[in-house]
């Protein structure tokens, strides 16, 4: 049997990356999204066509409604900062964290996992340029991969050991946009605004996009998802 893994995939640029990692590294692919009660659904029409064009085993999108609880700019009726400069994104957690969105995710990822049989995970948290998310940094990996292998009957019983892959936990917006152009990925068919418009244009100010313009600005070349919206 072939080696199976869950990537947790968004539509965005570092988790198709991800992906397209785990698929380069052998692994069968099950993609797990999100209908979480997020601002926009362009994310998962992304997610579903990237799913598609990759030939993924399984895609499931899940539902789950964490606008019950808000607390959030992509779960409830607050606005999405916009403006930042690049140096004041890294400063504090901004309103668009969403409490324990990667927990809960994660949570989800790690059942289906075990009913595959499934040793790995797959995850594109980045702790270079990132927004400040707690939930993004290799200690919190860590620290649920150790609870992983506590709390499933799989790995107290030996059957399997869980890993939680972060492949791009250590590398910069411009190195995951390296590696994905090297794998194949469109970025034009991604998405990372935060508050796009109703096509799913990026609106170019809040903190995902100046990030993801840093990094193709770094790497030398236009993003291609521009000439989609000019």
């Amino acid at each position: 049997m072939s080696k199976r893994a869950v990537c947790l995939l968004s539509g965005g640029l570092d988790s198709t990356t991800s992906l397209a990692i785990a698929q380069s590294e052998g692994f069968e692919v099950y993609a797990l999204s999100f209908r979480y009660g997020q601002r926009h659904s362009i994310e998962l029409e992304k997610a579903a066509s990237f799913a598609k064009l990759r030939s993924v085993t399984r895609h499931v999108i899940l539902d789950i409604d964490l606008r019950s609880f808000g607390g959030s700019a992509l779960t409830a009726d607050i606005p999405v900062p916009k403006g930042h400069s690049v140096e004041d994104i890294s400063t504090g957690i901004p309103i668009t964290y969403v409490p324990a969105r990667n927990t809960i995710f994660l949570s989800f990822a790690l059942g289906w996992a075990e009913v595959l049989g499934a040793q790995d995970i797959f995850v594109g948290v980045n702790a270079m340029d990132y927004s400040g998310y707690p939930d993004c940094r290799p200690e919190y990996i860590a620290a649920f991969e150790h609870l992983g292998n506590l709390a499933t009957q799989a790995g107290v019983e030996g059957h399997q050991r869980l890993k939680i892959r972060a492949p791009l936990v250590k590398m910069t917006k411009a190195d995951i946009i390296r590696k994905g152009m090297e794998l194949g990925v469109d970025f034009a068919e991604t998405t990372s605004c935060y508050d796009p418009g109703p096509t799913g244009a990026p609106c170019k100010q809040c903190d995902s996009c100046l990030l993801r313009a840093k990094g193709f600005s770094e790497v030398g070349i236009a993003d291609p998802l521009d000439a989609k919206f000019k």
